[in-house]
């Protein structure tokens, strides 16, 4: 392994993988028990004979009340609830499976991915089975074989959501519907969209929904435990002997493609896959799994070069779809280094590259010039390299099949990118660039090039990646939106401030991957409930405010001096209105008596005299000073990180951080920044994220990508 990815040092960090059967589904925000169990998992394995020159620098500081006190205040209850905890804590650790630590071996020739392979195939959806509910045609019930009444069920499903007002959605899946009803019910009478019906099957699903809604918890435990069989059965592999954790192995049952932006084929008919239109992959001295009865596999191979185990062509794009290892595999693991350390290469040859296509700007070739002109736009704004896409694909472009009408000239040396990139998502970008690119774009829109002409019809990136490789092994027009991204998030990151609180730092670790997904443009629509989600945080930042003026009060009482000293004590928060503190007491009222009918039940059953709201106050205990300017300043700080929350957001509602921080940014980048800073690794890497980057949580604080 490289030595520049510093596995080894005194600030070596080692996590054992996440058994999904110890981890428990907690707010990945709050400071949990896991949270802390895994810090100090991290801190407290064994060090290797290197390691122990210097001791570790803690990370995270724990340190409970009790701790503080002497033995003997110590309560026994309290105790026994801790000894509970660490024992439950050292079980958790002991039922852990261990990881397969690829990185610490890394093979010189990794042509061969493995050697022996065993898995069962991927699970295929039920067969359909007809509930006999009847669309409606012209007002009249129709009966459907049940081929066509699954189809129908379809467009059903998606009635009240913007896919069943999209024309083109209707219109496809209509064409499709048309097609089966032709093949299976040649007398039917369907014939235009607009006399269809598909109500009365809508409210049956709307009636499953709610009925499932209404399970009960032996039922919902039923449905469970046939999951986690599946499970158990399709989700593991055994790869060269180790266990492993297949990832898509479910094959997507039929229904209606979506796709993403302005699909032409949203809509379309998703046919059933059948075992005859699947190859499976597994090594040749392992038991081939069984078909489902009455089927036979497509194909079998043995190819131990690839990572696949399973594949079949999907018949809407007519691309090929995978099952695949799960994303903490050792295997996909072990792509994801292989392509970040690339994207660390390229560092040391980018001044090289930048410098050789600054002088062919102004080369006398041509090609030569447009070559220079496109690697410029993939460096500088991160644009994708761009392939030829079929007629009946949606028509998105990149930088090598950018047209004339895409890129608009503005004086001096202004350029608009205005066109569709990958999944249809619009890209509209106004930057100024060198007077050098300026002209050539100029030149390269000359007469006779008209709308529809190829901007770069001397260039395609089967030609830009044979150029690059000359510049490095293995290099492509890909990497350099790797190193870009994750070169800005790590310059982004240097703006932490060291002292800040854990909210200030997470807001400063969002905005730096925030510019990173605007540079690579991972965009998304605003939520639609992105404004009420706003609201609800506002609201419980006024409800904290309300709370701490309530408590201030309380310390004037006790002492009224204070109000020299804190002249904001007893005075209400802008936004507080009459209404407000009326909603506010009302629902502490409601918390009032829930608690009293709850004590009182209890009370009722051991024979106990029955209590009133008024012996509830009565009982109150009066708190001290020092106790309530502790809840003051709980409070304060429970407002600031609420601010926090609702800044970050709101910033956030159109841009997609998760793309970029999976994809694009070297988790080792993260890992040094959550080391660096004292922040626990679980607030930016959620239990999924640690299982996929173990490799990358080993690194030293001071990591430069």
């Amino acid at each position: 392994m490289n030595s520049s990815q510093s596995t080894t040092g005194s600030k070596k960090r080692k996590i054992k993988a996440e058994s999904d059967t110890t981890v428990t589904n907690k707010n990945e925000s709050s400071d949990s028990e896991d949270d802390i169990a895994l810090s100090k998992r991290r801190k407290i394995t064994p060090l290797k004979k290197e390691d122990v020159k210097k001791p570790l620098k803690k990370t995270t500081k724990v340190k409970k009340e009790e701790d503080e006190k002497p033995a003997t205040k110590r309560k026994k209850a309290p105790t026994k609830v801790k000894e509970e905890k660490v024992s439950k804590r050292k079980k958790k650790v002991e039922e852990e499976v261990e990881v397969f630590r690829w990185w610490d071996n890394e093979k010189e020739d990794d042509s061969v991915k493995w050697t022996t392979l065993e898995h069962q195939g991927p699970y295929f959806p039920p067969e359909y089975v007809s509930h006999g509910i009847k669309m409606k045609y012209k007002g009249e019930p129709i009966d459907l074989v049940p081929e066509c009444e699954e189809i129908a069920n379809f467009f059903a499903q998606v009635i009240g959501t913007d896919w069943a007002e999209n024309p083109t959605f209707r219109k496809n899946f209509f064409k499709d519907f048309q097609k089966v009803l032709k093949k299976k019910m040649p007398g039917c009478p369907i014939k235009k969209f607009e006399d269809c019906d598909f109500t009365p099957i809508a409210e049956y699903f709307a009636e499953q929904k709610e009925k499932r809604k209404a399970m009960t918890k032996e039922e919902k435990e039923v449905i469970k435990k046939e999951k986690q069989e599946i499970e158990n059965k399709y989700g593991w592999a055994l790869l060269d002997g180790r266990k492993e954790k297949v990832g898509n192995f479910r094959i997507e049952p039929p229904g209606l493609f979506r796709g993403r932006g302005e699909h032409p084929k949203t809509g379309t008919l998703k046919r059933r896959v059948y075992p005859e239109n699947v190859t499976i992959n597994i090594g040749e001295n392992a038991t081939v799994p069984p078909p489902p009865e009455g089927h036979k596999w497509g194909k079998i191979i043995h190819d131990n070069t690839v990572t696949w185990l399973a594949m079949w062509k999907e018949n809407v794009n007519d691309s090929f779809k995978y099952v695949w290892l799960a994303a903490g595999s050792s295997l996909k693991g072990q792509s994801d280094f292989k392509k970040f350390e690339k994207a660390r290469e390229l560092k040391k040859h980018i001044d090289q590259i930048r410098a050789e296509y600054t002088l062919e700007l102004k080369d006398k070739l041509m090609a030569t010039r447009q070559r220079a002109t496109a690697l410029y736009f993939i460096d500088k704004l991160a644009l994708r390299a761009g392939n030829e896409k079929g007629d009946d694909l949606a028509d998105t472009v990149g930088c090598c099949s950018l047209r004339y009408e895409h890129v608009t000239l503005e004086p001096p040396n202004r350029v608009i990118f205005d066109f569709l990139g990958k999944d249809s998502i619009r890209y509209y970008n106004e930057v100024e660039v060198s007077k050098q690119v300026y002209k050539n774009i100029e030149i390269f829109k000359r007469p006779p090039k008209k709308e529809g002409d190829m901007l770069f019809d001397r260039l395609n990136t089967t030609i830009l990646n044979k150029h690059l490789q000359k510049s490095m092994k293995g290099l492509t027009a890909k990497v350099f939106r790797t190193f870009n991204a994750s070169y800005t998030f790590q310059e982004e990151l240097k703006k932490t401030v060291k002292n800040s609180t854990i909210n200030e730092k997470l807001l400063a670790y969002n905005r730096a991957n925030r510019q990173v997904a605007i540079l690579c443009n991972h965009q998304r629509s605003v939520s639609k409930n992105h404004s009420d989600q706003l609201k609800r945080i506002q609201d419980k930042i006024l409800t904290s405010k309300y709370q701490r003026y309530l408590v201030s009060k309380e310390m004037l009482e006790i002492d009224p001096t204070l109000k020299k000293k804190k002249p904001e004590y007893g005075r209400l928060s802008r936004g507080i209105t009459k209404e407000f503190i009326k909603n506010y007491e009302e629902k502490e009222l409601e918390k009032k008596k829930a608690k009293l009918e709850k004590d009182n039940e209890k009370r009722k059953a051991e024979g106990k005299e029955l209590l009133t709201l008024k012996d509830l106050e009565e009982k109150k205990r009066q708190p001290t000073l020092e106790r309530l300017e502790k809840q003051y300043d709980t409070l304060s700080k429970r407002i600031k990180a609420q601010q926090l929350l609702l800044i970050d957001k709101d910033e956030n509602k159109t841009t997609a951080l998760g793309t970029s921080k999976i994809n694009y940014i070297d988790p080792r980048i993260s890992a040094a920044w959550c080391y660096k800073y004292n922040v626990p690794i679980e607030k930016i890497f959620n239990k999924s994220l640690r299982n996929k980057f173990k490799w990358a949580v080993e690194v030293d604080e001071n990591f430069v990508f």
